[in-house]
């Protein structure tokens, strides 16, 4: 470590080469739900089987609605032990922003 207090602890690298950890593990998984979830006709639900996820379905959860939040999406989950059920929520028309 320099003792020059100018200098700098840590390297720097070009932000174009950072790597972007929200684009791993569970993107291609919420990627198929939220293109599935698109073509839902109203009052169903995705079916998930559990064991086709690639990590929990707490995870799988919290990843979607990240997700849906940025998309302004808004779904509901709910589960057993055999399958994740995803819907799109809807407001009733009281409810909408004006």
């Amino acid at each position: 470590m320099s003792t020059n207090p100018n200098s700098m602890r840590y390297e720097s690298i070009n932000q174009a080469d950072v790597p972007k950890g929200r684009d791993g593990k569970h993107k291609k998984i919420v990627s198929q739900i939220l293109s599935d979830i698109d073509l839902l006709e109203p009052e169903h639900a995705l079916k998930v089987p559990l064991a086709e996820l690639p990590d929990s379905k707490e995870n799988i959860r919290s990843a979607l609605n990240r997700a849906t939040r940025q998309l302004g999406l808004e779904i509901s989950t709910s589960s057993d032990s055999e399958f994740l059920y995803i819907w799109k929520t809807i407001r009733p028309s009281s409810e909408t922003p004006a």
